[in-house]
């Protein structure tokens, strides 16, 4: 059984690297405190409870990846995985909705800090890496991304997100990782 994934339309692949063009997607969010281990577990459990069920329809909604944190003191545009960012210690965690849902036909979240939200198109420069996503290898990848982007002159905006597509119980060797940062078109 395959997990659905943001679609999206690869512009340039280079090794692990990739410029992508996202299409519009819904996502649904929560903005959570913690390192970023705690805040991604936090985060995850808050949006797994309305996906489960936890809205008011007690509709279950099929699970996508990947899951994204990204800081909420910087202006970054959605991801299509769930991302993570910090700052300050606040994190927004996402999930991407299922194609087949709108901001009009999914079911309003139970819980308040659940946030439903349309995301536009976009173009994402992304790297690629397997093994566990702690603070320091994700600090690594960014660094090699931001690179990357700065070696081809592209103009990066806001900071980097990241994206985890398997669940927990998945071998560290056998994980995807991705560290995304948004570009200008």
């Amino acid at each position: 059984m395959s997990i659905e994934e943001p679609t999206f339309t690869v512009v340039l692949h280079e090794g692990d690297y990739e410029i992508r063009d996202y299409h519009a997607s819904v996502v649904a969010e929560v903005t959570v405190t913690g390192d970023q281990k705690t805040a991604a577990s936090r985060g995850f459990r808050s949006l797994a409870g309305y996906i489960f069920g936890g809205n008011t329809r007690r509709q279950k909604i099929s699970m996508t990846a990947p899951v994204t944190q990204e800081r909420t003191s910087q202006k970054i545009a959605m991801t299509a995985p769930l991302t993570q960012t910090q700052s300050a210690g606040a994190w927004v965690v996402r999930f991407t909705m299922p194609h087949a849902y709108s901001l009009e036909t999914l079911p309003v979240p139970n819980n308040p800090s659940v946030t439903l939200r349309n995301m536009a198109p976009s173009r994402f420069a992304v790297l690629r890496f397997s093994g566990l996503a702690n603070m320091a290898s994700v600090r690594a990848e960014t660094t090699r991304l931001i690179d990357f982007v700065e070696t081809r002159h592209l103009h990066s905006i806001g900071e980097a997100s990241l994206a985890q597509y398997n669940p927990p119980w998945t071998l560290w060797f056998l994980r995807r990782n991705e560290v995304m940062i948004q570009v200008a078109g």
